[in-house]
């Protein structure tokens, strides 16, 4: 491979243009064009700046049959660990994953409630015995909760292999290049979902509103449920977004990045909260006997959630800086 294919291979590699490597050199596009069609060569003292700039050996630059990078890299003996290309892919990968496996997990926690909310408020209109409906309905909360534990307890343990990001690390010559592409093709999608997600939790309250003109206990008690599913889709969407793009920024170590400790307290604050909630209308309902009137806890509580959900996000943020 001679020169000229080098510096093309190494330009790419590292996500830079012409433009942006002629900058970097101190010389004009027009030097880093004819560079790359072989129309000329750089001089000994530019060779020296292209090896220091791209980590890599004069050796590997000069001699056409060395085809395989070598770098200069003197930090293997320091004992820090340096992310190859396949693992930031593997990682970027495998937060892909999760965040869907996770926003489903914080889905099923803020829909656990709806099944004993609809049959609460059946009771009156289908002859539905109270205590088997109450019974039901819990057994169904837990079951979803149960289920979203598990989903974020898998994560956790899939995330393991990735400790060593936890930790200081480097990146080999090439990530960092890699990993912008792809946060900058990533970022229109992640300012859609946000966008969605806002909407939906500002709109969230209409079932609730409507269901105000119907006159219908049951209908009230359906709509609830319908404004919780309306949140949890928002809150899922956001997920998505965020735990996707911080993968990213872990991986460029940027300032806007948070580390992993706070991903995993905003991971588990859904559960709090809507645990709490659910143990506060338990209780409620069970010393006033008031099944018909307690359900108003849950549209309180689904309108309030997104606004702790980022106060909360804000806080640990503070805190950490």
């Amino acid at each position: 491979m001679i020169l000229a294919d080098k510096i093309i291979r190494l330009r790419k590699k590292n996500g830079w243009s012409q433009e942006e490597l002629a900058d970097k050199m101190n010389v004009s596009r027009q030097a880093v064009s004819k560079w790359e069609s072989a129309q000329t060569i750089p001089d000994i003292g530019k060779i020296l700046q292209l090896g220091e700039l791209f980590g890599v050996t004069t050796d590997y630059l000069l001699k056409d049959e060395i085809e395989n990078e070598e770098f200069t890299n003197s930090d293997i003996s320091s004992g820090v660990k340096r992310v190859t290309m396949a693992e930031a892919n593997e990682y970027i990968e495998h937060r892909k994953k999760a965040s869907i496996i996770i926003a489903l997990g914080v889905f099923l926690c803020i829909i656990s409630p709806c099944a004993l909310i609809i049959l609460s408020g059946a009771t009156e209109y289908f002859n539905l015995n109270i205590g088997v409906a109450v019974t039901i309905g819990i057994v169904a909360l837990l079951l979803l909760v149960a289920a979203a534990v598990g989903m974020f307890i898998y994560c956790s343990f899939k995330n393991a292999a990735f400790s060593y990001l936890d930790r200081d690390f480097e990146t080999e010559y090439g990530v960092s290049g890699m990993v912008k592409e792809k946060d900058k093709l990533f970022t229109p999608f992640g300012v859609i979902t946000n966008v969605i997600a806002t909407c939906l939790c500002i709109i969230s309250p209409t079932p609730i509103l409507i269901s105000a003109f119907l006159g219908n206990g049951f209908a009230v008690c359906v709509c609830v449920a319908v404004t919780l599913a309306i949140i949890g889709i928002a809150v899922m969407l956001y997920i998505i977004g965020t735990v996707r793009s911080r993968s990213m920024h872990r991986l460029l170590r940027d300032g806007e990045f948070s580390p992993e400790k706070i991903n995993s307290r905003n991971k588990s604050i859904s559960s709090i909260y809507w645990l709490g909630a659910t143990a506060i209308y338990l209780a409620w309902s069970f010393a006033t006997n008031n099944w018909d009137y307690t359900w108003i806890l849950w549209p309180v509580a689904g309108v309030a959630y997104p606004i702790v959900y980022l106060v909360y996000q804000h806080i640990s943020g503070k805190k950490e800086k």
